[in-house]
């Protein structure tokens, strides 16, 4: 029986990956990855020489089962993404899942993923968090932006450049603009930047100077006194309404 390695890639400085992580890439008897050309970059820096398959989210579907099955007859193999941690929105969970099947063991290796440094270093709690990756881009998007609206965790969001003011301007109208958050892009990497104040404050900001590179967005919970806020008015909205009603009658 083989065994199934998760093996964390640097999301951004190449000293972040683990002495464990780069003999775990050569002892392997094949390294599947979400894109070739990006690992077969990062093993040809440290000098590893070992063989190269795609599994990414195209054909997870119709791979996963077979390489599992390898796996139960003996290979051992590692699985990366382009950066960070094997399944944290990216490729990793239906191969998990076909190798628990066949009771092959699966390992993750302990290190980088983009959201737990954004996180511990936004100055919002993270004792209690909720991880929501990427909204959707468009169906589902603003449901599940109200869905959250109530929710005490401090959030997590991954979004793109390009629609990072766009996600910015929905949660401050549906969160409300006062909301706390920090914005953190190009985590490890040389023009690493994190923007705090309130969503009203960081939509601003990215208003002016043009985002660039990918982001983790920190968003503070909703606090029992932000809902009692927003109850107060929705109630007082109610009450206007009515006396408006009376007057009419």
């Amino acid at each position: 029986m083989g065994i199934l390695y998760l093996v964390p890639t640097p999301v951004g400085n190449l000293e972040d990956i683990t002495l464990r992580a780069l003999r775990i890439l050569k002892e392997v008897d094949l390294v599947l990855a979400e894109d070739t050309r990006t690992s077969g970059m990062l093993l040809k820096h440290f000098d590893i020489q070992n063989r190269l398959m795609s599994h990414h989210k195209f054909n997870e579907h119709q791979t996963a089962d077979a390489f599992a099955a390898r796996m139960e007859a003996g290979e051992n193999m590692a699985l990366v993404s382009d950066a960070g941690t094997p399944g944290i929105s990216d490729p990793g969970f239906m191969l998990v899942r076909a190798c628990v099947a066949r009771g092959v063991t699966v390992q993750c290796l302990p290190g980088p993923t983009a959201f737990v440094p954004a996180l511990v270093a936004s100055g919002l709690p993270c004792e209690r968090f909720a991880f929501e990756g990427f909204l959707p881009q468009k169906k589902g998007r603003a449901s599940r932006i109200e869905a959250l609206r109530t929710e005490q965790r401090t959030m997590i969001f991954y979004e793109s450049p390009y629609r990072m003011v766009k996600l910015l301007a929905q949660l401050a109208e549906v969160f409300g603009e006062d909301r706390r958050c920090s914005a953190c892009r190009e985590i490890s990497k040389l023009h690493e930047e994190s923007v705090r104040g309130t969503l009203a404050e960081v939509q601003a900001h990215f208003q002016e100077t043009e985002p660039r590179g990918e982001f983790v967005l920190i968003v503070e919970g909703c606090t029992l006194a932000k809902k009692e806020k927003k109850s107060s008015k929705y109630n007082k909205s109610n009450a206007e309404e009515d006396d408006s009603s009376d007057e009419t009658d």
